[in-house]
């Protein structure tokens, strides 16, 4: 599994481009903005992505999702974030984000493939209702839900932090010590790491 990552945007979200090394077929995650970055790499390495998948619907998530020309993934829970810039946060910011609708609705304990990787869909809601983390192999994409030493943030509209702690105890925490986790800003860490040095946990 050849995972790269791009940090995009104002907000510095991270974008992943997960790909088969072998057959090439890839996924982008969280696709935030700088679409034209983003298609660079997938070009440079010869990649054939086949759809994008949103962690949530924040806008620093899926500012990028209309020029990428793919097929787009989301929780049901956030598909109603994509074209409404209030519940997006891109009106708080006079920027107005609209992205293209879900051509599929996820739920909790789907899989979906890209290539020979097996992407397995974790509902880990708390930072916004539909908010989910996507494991694949040793991999676990956890969004804006789990951090490196911190935990997504609460005091956004749809946010609840009782639902976020449960979601990181009960979905992410009984994942492998060894699991490597991709957050959706900041550096990555492993299961085990922020088990024994997360502050907030």
């Amino acid at each position: 599994m050849v995972v790269e990552k791009l940090v995009v945007g104002l907000l510095e979200a991270n974008c992943y481009i997960v790909a088969d090394e072998e057959t090439k077929d890839a996924v982008i995650i969280d696709p935030g903005a700088d679409a034209m970055r983003i298609k660079s790499v997938i070009s440079r390495l010869r990649l054939k992505p086949g759809f994008i998948i949103n962690t949530h619907g924040h806008a620093d998530h899926i500012g990028a999702n209309g020029d990428m020309g793919l097929p787009i993934m989301i929780h049901r829970l956030d598909k109603e974030f994509l074209d409404d810039p209030g519940k997006n946060l891109s009106a708080s910011f006079a920027a107005r984000i609209v992205s293209p609708p879900a051509s599929r609705l996820l739920n909790d304990g789907d899989v979906l493939a890209a290539g020979r990787i097996r992407l397995h869909i974790i509902h880990t809601p708390g930072h916004t209702p539909g908010c989910i983390s996507i494991k694949a192999d040793n991999a676990i994409f956890t969004g804006d839900t789990l951090f490196n030493k911190s935990v997504g943030r609460t005091d956004l509209p749809g946010s609840d932090e009782e639902k976020l702690l449960d979601s990181i105890r009960k979905k992410l925490l009984v994942q492998d010590d060894r699991c490597v986790i991709y957050p959706g800003h900041g550096p990555c860490s492993t299961i085990g790491e922020e088990k024994r040095h997360n502050p907030f946990l």
